[in-house]
């Protein structure tokens, strides 16, 4: 009643930590991408350009510069006509205060004075007067027009047509009636009846100034997405450094506008969140066995995250081209340790990431995913340091060839192919070749074991092997041979070979604890005469123990720990155990006691150590050594494991199972063969 519970808490458990994963994975990818509109690089005009080559990442307008649109603005301001109001109240107003002050006349002139001003006044009021600090501005320049508004009619006058209080009261003196009575004519403060009638209509004035300026093209042109702006040590030109500026200003123009960023933000987010979902997904319905390692799982999202990390860094700093970066070189760890699909899935799915953040992100998915592909197919196991070599190379030469062929498609001739990129695909198969010296750190960090790692391990020359050949030589021995023939069958079966080979040559590093009681380390004499079936049967299934506890001591890998564990499996020492059943047949007998610790095999490999293994020890105690007593020994045996479910929790079949019994049958006749007698030379 527990169980199906418990496979529902488990599942939710699951899914929890998965989606925890994508949380993470879409919070650091997004965090490190660039939101905004900012800009890393500086140019100077007249000197060469000092980063990677820049091309535009969407189209935006080549912007004159303040010089330019400056001139044009004074230019157009040359033909602004300032509006303003003609007020005819100010002319009755004042002439009909002049008449009423002076009704009685004017000392010392003659009576028709009156008349004679007040028509000078009018004349000055027709002509129009203007505030004396607008008509000094105006008079700056004489060309310059008015538009005098006088009901709903408009009229361009000049400004040398019109007076200031000034030089309206001058206006009046010019006259001959009234030029030789001033002195007198100056006592009576005309200026106090002569007042602006020009009233400046500001609403007008900016609109019809707004109108004439909004002509004027703040941009000479437009650069289109893809355009290619300058390249590495390239002169910045004047044009050239105009439409630099053009694009950092329209880069803080946008940066300005919240929405939009927001916007971006939300689509990188809903971006990311789709390809770790689709990566999750594929991990969880076709490799879900990686979940149940931690550290293996937790390579592939690392992977993923420190690549995007690099890359939004590398584009922060424009000088360094992002093909310098050997994204290739996360397939080829994946390939080594894990296998060619999720090798695959992982690679493309952190370069979809990346490409979000390039100018050209279509040429960049494909070379990157070219590359990766050849670096999957390419090494299909890495035992040498020359394989990743020849990796190096196929894949520096597929990225150099779909990037020529993109070359060639966009351009008109082949001396305009841009050299520069191809140097950074030679750097970035130079750095493949570090995956080398990384696989030590990668193998420490997530748990993993590597063919490299194997095969110096399976070096008889290490310390470990070299004391068993020493002191337990039989052992040495009997080792070397389940080596060979669980190698064989992992090759005939499709498991790995290498792991099988290193985990049979340490499979029995616990008899080093007490060589002597073992059968093949033994010269006539035999110490379990002098010990009971019990102890004998505890020294022997010591041998395990023992075996794991060495293997911390020398730091083995965890694969080759299971090997020891694993290659009795929960088997019993029969010898003993049958020997004191006989003993003892009324007694009953503690299985536990003569039961090795296990557990079964539980992959193809260990199984295939464990057959080897058996057949092995118990092919030395065969009488004679014919076709028909190997094969029934090696079915016998095999089937009897079979039988006892040792092979339950493995996911090896019957068809592998008996390829593996033609394999040792074939190679133990080959080992046994009968030898020819040489003959004696007769004397």
């Amino acid at each position: 009643m527990n169980s199906p519970i418990l496979k529902d808490n488990i599942l939710l458990r699951d899914i929890l930590i998965r989606s925890a994963m994508v949380i993470v994975t879409v919070f650091i990818a997004v965090w490190s991408m660039p939101h905004d509109s900012s800009t890393f690089f500086h140019a100077e005009q007249g000197k060469p350009w000092k980063y990677a080559e820049f091309t535009a990442p969407y189209d935006f307008p080549i912007y004159k510069s303040d010089a330019a649109i400056q001139a044009e603005r004074d230019s157009l301001l040359k033909l602004y006509e300032p509006y303003y109001k003609y007020n005819k109240e100010k002319e009755t107003q004042m002439v009909r205060k002049f008449i009423t002050d002076y009704a009685q006349g004017i000392p010392g002139v003659p009576g028709e004075f009156i008349f004679i001003i007040s028509n000078r006044l009018h004349s000055l009021y027709q002509q129009g007067i203007m505030e004396q600090k607008e008509y000094a501005e105006l008079r700056k320049d004489t060309a310059q027009m008015l538009r005098v508004v006088n009901g709903k009619e408009a009229s361009n006058v000049s400004i040398l047509e019109v007076y200031s209080p000034k030089t309206a009261y001058e206006q009046l003196f010019i006259d001959d009636q009234l030029a030789p009575h001033r002195s007198v004519l100056q006592k009576c403060n005309l200026n106090d009846y002569i007042t602006p009638n020009l009233i400046f209509d500001r609403v007008r004035s900016e609109t019809s100034k707004n109108e004439l300026l909004s002509g004027i093209a703040l941009a000479s042109g437009v650069v289109q997405k893809g355009q290619k702006i300058v390249d590495r040590g390239e002169i910045v030109t004047d044009k050239t450094y105009r439409i630099i500026e053009s694009y950092l200003k329209e880069n803080e123009r946008r940066s300005e506008d919240v929405t939009q960023n927001q916007i971006s933000l939300l689509g990188q987010i809903l971006y990311v969140t789709i390809l770790m979902i689709c990566f999750t997904l594929y991990l969880s319905l076709y490799r879900k066995d990686y979940f149940e390692k931690p550290r293996s799982i937790t390579m592939l999202y690392a992977f993923i995250v420190f690549f995007v990390l690099l890359t939004a860094l590398f584009i922060r700093n424009t000088f360094i081209h992002i093909y310098i970066l050997p994204y290739a070189i996360v397939p080829i760890f994946i390939r080594v340790f894990m296998d060619s699909r999720t090798a695959f899935m992982t690679h493309s799915t952190m370069v979809l990431i990346c490409a979000i953040m390039l100018q050209h992100p279509f040429e960049f998915v494909v070379v990157e995913i070219v590359a990766g592909l050849v670096a999957i197919n390419s090494l299909r196991e890495l035992t040498a340091r020359s394989q990743l070599f020849k990796t190096a190379i196929i894949v520096t030469l597929a990225a150099i060839g779909v990037n020529l062929a993109f070359d060639w498609m966009h351009t008109d001739a082949l001396t305009h192919i841009e050299l520069s990129t191809y140097n950074y695909l030679i750097v970035n198969g130079i750095g493949l070749l570090f995956a080398y010296p990384l696989l030590y750190l990668i193998e420490k960090t997530f748990g993993f074991t590597s063919d490299i790692t194997l095969i110096e391990l399976s070096n008889t020359n290490n310390e470990l092997l070299r004391r068993m050949s020493e002191v337990a030589p039989g052992t040495f021995n009997h080792s070397i041979q389940v080596a060979n023939l669980a190698g064989e069958i992992a090759n005939k079966i499709g498991a790995e070979a290498q792991l099988v080979r290193t985990g049979a040559l340490y499979h029995d590093i616990g008899k080093l604890a007490n060589p002597i009681y073992y059968t093949e380390n033994q010269s006539g004499v035999n110490p379990h005469e002098m010990l009971s079936d019990i102890d004998s049967a505890q020294i022997i299934i010591s041998h395990v123990t023992e075996g794991l506890k060495m293997a911390d001591k020398y730091n083995l890998p965890k694969v080759i720990r299971d090997f020891i564990s694993t290659h009795h499996g929960i088997g019993k020492a029969k010898f003993f155990y049958i020997r004191y059943h006989n003993e003892h047949p009324d007694e009953p007998v503690d299985d536990l006691l003569f039961t090795y610790p296990g557990p079964n095999p539980f992959t193809r490999e260990q199984a295939c150590l464990m057959m080897a293994d058996t057949v092995e020890a118990a092919s030395r105690s065969l009488s004679d050594y014919t076709e028909q007593s190997i094969r029934g020994l090696v079915e016998r045996l095999i089937d009897a494991q079979v039988a006892e479910g040792y092979f339950r929790e493995c996911p090896i079949t019957f068809r592998d199972i008996q390829y593996a019994k033609t394999v040792l049958i074939e190679k133990l006749k080959t080992i046994y063969h009968t030898r020819i007698s040489y003959p004696s030379e007769k004397k």
